[in-house]
């Protein structure tokens, strides 16, 4: 019988001899790779976490010890081994989230996916421990390299390290990388970390031999350990975790349980924050992934487990579409430069940095420097294309306000993954940034509605030297071209009315024009006229949209946003400003979280389908009839005998 089936619960690891965890060890990572090449995921990172995880979970006792994972997409192992067997639906509906999940387990403290967070959740949670005199539970916080170039996970070290005697483990895990290889001045400390010897072997080999040395052997070797602050910082320059106030264990293998074990168990009994540093490597043990430059399959989808090829090629995607579009700029403009915070490749700009070296700034995980850096190269007299996922410009809000909005740069912001995302939740939903960008002065955005789109409306951005611009598009593959039939203003007609009398206004944003013109099919055969536009620039409303909507009975928006205060809220408010007085109605996401599933799946459970809206608007249409058939009544002379 396989250990790993046997595994319900950590404690269940404690009765396993060193034979058998080294069994449990290549068990999983087997297991990993063949459910994971199946559902798709992230496989890279958990194949390099397992011997730790073990280690975590037979040193601490989850869940009154609070386990943290920054970020969560290095979890799943400890879903395994905390009962969670069943990956046959990971990221899909009804299946496992592919992050820690609190409605999946108790040992899911946070549902950590946006890095560089956990530290201060860990200092909340230790805090929380001293003030209710919990002496007997452990915070521990796993955070990779990669999210420690985030400045969130730096204030709150400063905060931790200010408790001297309140317990915290922090467990670097160290595997060089986050999407790719780590860059910055940390990594290059983690990297002298991991390639010198440690200073207390120097001082070990030291002692034999000085005093074996007559007369001064002895106080010589007392005079450099009395001095081994500045020796340390010479040999093994962890000085900067222990300058902060902070224990520093390590560097330790990864892979080693034994080492693990014995380094997690001395954290613990410190009455103080330590650091635990960990050397791991992403993708351990499954050479396809060893032998991935890029990420070290660090998300995949399906895939062969014997080749680590894609089961099905997969066609032109909306990020290639823009990163060939920058090349092309790159070409034409000299003051045209790049910055990603550690994404290079997953938003685009791979062929970018390669075709222009000197003009890529990969900031690490840290948008809001990004943002202001940005700022910074635009003033400077250059126009940076800052590229993000939606969901993490969220994080830089502040920065894209008053740094970058207030002193009218010309910088760029193109988001990726805007919209629905669907198999990686919550967190990664990109449905927030048409509402939250709206309240900033002078900002430009724009949702292309196809390829073509994407490149023209990338030109435009880039061609606005006195205010931020933003060009947002989905997921996943890009559809045919939606061409136009005529324009109003700035705006493209997707569908004229073939009346002088349309009912229908319905104003398409982004990537649902496909949809949106499905619609207008449906209400067709209900005898309903639509007129379908492209704002193309969704921010700030068009000046046509007033007088076009006028000629309309009733208004209809359709966004892959929240409709909180996104386009359908901003339309309605520039009616309103021009006095023009018809029913609106706008369709977008609900403000709430959204679970893991589909696209396609969350998008029918909010009724943002064609036959829904279709449904909706039919009635709305009806029942303004139906008042107007009654106003009819009522204002009619009265019959006289």
């Amino acid at each position: 019988m396989p250990l790993l089936t046997r595994i319900k619960g950590p404690r269940d690891l404690d009765r396993l001899s060193l034979e058998q965890l080294d069994q449990l060890v290549e068990e999983i990572r087997t297991f990993l790779v063949d459910a994971v090449s199946k559902t798709g995921g992230h496989l890279g990172p958990n194949l390099g976490v397992v011997e730790l995880t073990i280690a975590l979970h037979r040193v601490f006792e989850s869940p009154k010890d609070k386990v943290l994972w920054d970020t969560g997409h290095q979890s799943y192992v400890h879903k395994l081994l905390t009962g969670r067997q069943d990956f046959s639906r990971l990221k899909m509906k009804g299946g496992l989230s592919g992050y820690p999940s609190q409605a999946e387990s108790e040992h899911d403290v946070i549902e950590n996916s946006h890095a560089s967070t956990v530290l201060g959740w860990a200092d909340g949670l230790a805090k929380s421990n001293q003030v209710l005199n919990r002496d007997d539970h452990h915070v521990v916080a796993v955070i990779g390299d990669g999210a420690l170039t985030g400045g969130m996970a730096w204030e709150a070290l400063n905060n931790i390290a200010d408790a001297k005697d309140r317990p915290l483990v922090i467990v670097v895990n160290d595997n060089e990388r986050s999407y790719a290889p780590t860059i910055g001045g940390l990594a290059n400390h983690l990297a002298t970390l991991r390639t010198t010897d440690g200073y207390e072997r120097f001082l070990a080999k030291g002692k034999d031999l000085l005093e074996r040395t007559p007369v001064v052997g002895r106080p010589l070797y007392e005079t450099l350990h009395g001095a081994k602050k500045g020796l340390k910082d010479f040999i093994a320059p962890q000085g900067m975790f222990e300058d902060l106030g902070l224990k520093y264990v390590g560097p330790i293998d990864g892979h080693d349980i034994e080492a693990l074990e014995s380094a997690l168990a001395r954290a613990k009994r410190f009455g103080g924050p330590v650091i635990v540093h960990c050397l791991t490597e992403k993708g351990r043990g499954y050479q396809p992934a060893l032998q991935d430059e890029a990420d070290r399959f660090h998300g995949i989808g399906p895939i062969h487990p014997d080749t680590g090829l894609p089961v099905k090629a997969s066609g032109a995607d909306w990020t290639s579409v823009f990163g060939d579009e920058m090349v092309k700029l790159g070409h034409e403009r000299e003051d045209i430069v790049a910055i990603t915070a550690a994404m290079l490749q997953p938003v685009g700009l791979k062929k970018f940095a390669d075709a222009f070296p000197d003009r890529i700034y990969d900031v690490g995980i840290a948008e809001q420097h990004g943002a202001v850096s940005a700022a910074g190269l635009a003033t400077g007299g250059v126009h940076p294309v800052f590229a993000v996922y939606a969901t993490f410009l969220n994080r830089a809000f502040d920065q894209v306000l008053m740094d970058v909005a207030l002193h009218k740069c010309g910088v760029t912001f193109v988001l990726d993954r805007a919209g629905v995302t669907g198999t990686d939740g919550a967190s990664h939903n990109g449905m927030w940034d048409m509402s939250i960008l709206q309240v900033v002065p002078g900002l430009r955005l724009a949702a292309p509605r196809d390829a073509d789109q994407v490149r023209a409306q990338l030109r435009e951005a880039v061609e606005v030297e006195d205010a931020p611009t933003v060009v947002r598009f989905s997921k996943g593959a890009v559809g045919p071209a939606v061409p136009a039939v005529g324009r109003v203003g700035g705006m493209d007609v997707l569908r004229e009315p073939g009346t002088d009398t349309p009912d229908v206004l319905l104003v398409s944003v982004g990537a649902l024009a496909p949809m949106c013109l499905e619609i207008a099919g449906l209400l067709d055969q209900q005898g309903i006229s639509t007129t379908v536009v492209d704002p193309r620039w969704v921010k700030p409303v068009d000046e046509a949209m007033a007088p076009l909507a006028e000629r309309h009975r009733v208004v209809v928006t359709v966004e892959d946003n929240s409709r909180v205060g996104g386009v359908g809220s901003a339309v309605a408010q520039a009616l309103r400003d021009a006095g023009v007085d018809v029913p609106l109605r706008d369709f977008g996401i609900p403000p709430r979280f959204l679970d893991h599933a589909s696209r396609a799946e969350v998008m029918a459970e909010i009724g943002l389908t064609a036959p829904d809206i279709a449904r909706q608007v039919t009635g709305l249409v009806s029942r303004i009839d139906g008042r107007f058939e009654q106003s009819e009544v009522d204002s009619a002379e009265p019959v006289r005998d």
